[in-house]
């Protein structure tokens, strides 16, 4: 498991001003859990409100996370992914600045360099949306920092 020496770049892609996701709480075999706390400066921020590419990037970058927490216990580089599609999104309302994510991913199925997830964010204890994706691996492409 992550700890929290270990800061959330090592396992993604991302840079600022595009990271979505500020650590691991749980990973597991199928199972990862992120948080997130939304703050006043995020690219997504629309009138004080967490909006849908923001929500979407949040469930894309747990499962980013979970890759590249698993490459790096692996000693391998953290590899770039690619949302291949978008099924079932449900957004039910959008968190406000302050907030803190709690975003889970379950691992449906793995083949070859498909990821299929289901995801959901939880805010205040309610969740805020959900979604199925289709996630694809580029093994030879690493991300440029």
């Amino acid at each position: 498991m992550a700890n929290s020496t270990t800061s959330i770049l090592s396992y993604i892609p991302q840079r600022a001003p595009f990271v979505m996701v500020d650590e691991i709480l749980y990973s597991a075999e199928t199972i990862t859990r992120s948080r997130f706390l939304v703050n006043d400066d995020n690219i997504f921020v629309e009138n004080g409100y967490f909006k849908e590419p923001g929500l979407v990037e949040n469930i894309a970058q747990t499962a980013a996370a979970r890759a590249g927490y698993i490459a790096h216990t692996c000693n391998k580089p953290v590899m770039v992914g690619y949302i291949g599609a978008i099924k079932n999104l449900a957004i039910f309302f959008f968190p406000k600045t302050g907030d803190e994510l709690i975003t889970e991913i379950i691992i449906e199925n793995q083949i070859f360099d498909v990821t299929l997830i289901s995801g959901k964010i939880i805010c205040n204890n309610k969740v805020a949306a959900h979604c199925e994706m289709k996630i694809f691996i580029n093994q030879n492409k690493k991300p440029s920092l």
